[in-house]
């Protein structure tokens, strides 16, 4: 199985012999193009990681709150089943494809990143899914029973984000590993569940720590 030419190509003008392969995530069902872990066990050149801090291909690594989420999915289908659903900032499609594979009605996959959008498609069909795209979360009308968001928020500056995510969707599902313990009148905490990026980069183990939000707009 040969990986998209097009997502090959932008890895590899990033980290030069980095790879993808069709990988099957730990705990799921699921397979992903992903960077070969393989890439990830060496050093950087400078001029690789000025490129990698300056365009990071999130799109290729499957990071663990995206697990933690398609997880959740999977062993819950009745948050989606008979749903429309966006994935927000959805980057490899996880989420996305994990939605759809439980039953949703339709699933959009959102991303402002075009190289995401490609991961989303290549990865869907990796999966034998259907999915919509969006490039813009905000063109999108206000009509999804369920926005599904994983490790998008980063730092505390994001958390305004929370209250855009009720403005197109009546319900929101957040996981999320940096920001773990926010406070919003609107978001309750269901789990705290553990989960690693993959290929696993090593992280401190304080991001294997993933908190699931649920909130229903007021």
């Amino acid at each position: 199985m040969t990986a998209p030419a097009t997502l090959q190509t932008a890895l590899g003008e990033l980290l030069g012999d980095a790879r993808l392969t069709a990988a099957t995530l730990p705990g799921t069902e699921l397979r992903l193009w992903l960077i070969d872990a393989d890439n990830m066990d060496r050093a950087f050149s400078p001029e690789e990681t000025r490129r990698i801090l300056e365009e990071p291909p999130y799109w290729c690594f499957c990071w663990a709150s995206g697990l933690v989420l398609a997880r959740w999915l999977a062993e819950h289908p009745e948050w989606v089943r008979g749903k429309r659903v966006l994935d927000f900032g959805a980057g490899s499609g996880v989420a996305a494809i994990a939605a759809a594979r439980a039953g949703a009605l339709e699933v959009v996959a959102c991303d402002l990143d075009p190289l995401a959008l490609l991961a989303c498609r290549a990865n869907a069909a990796l999966n034998d899914v259907e999915l919509s795209y969006s490039a813009d979360f905000f063109a999108e009308a206000d009509r999804f029973d369920l926005i599904i968001v994983a490790d998008v928020l980063y730092d505390r500056a994001n958390l305004p984000l929370l209250d855009q995510f009720l403005s197109r969707g009546r319900e929101a599902l957040v996981a999320d590993s940096r920001v773990r313990d926010f406070q919003h009148p609107l978001y309750r905490q269901l789990a705290r569940l553990e989960a690693c990026t993959w290929p696993d980069l090593a992280e401190p183990a304080e991001f294997r720590h993933v908190s699931l939000y649920h909130a229903e707009r007021a």
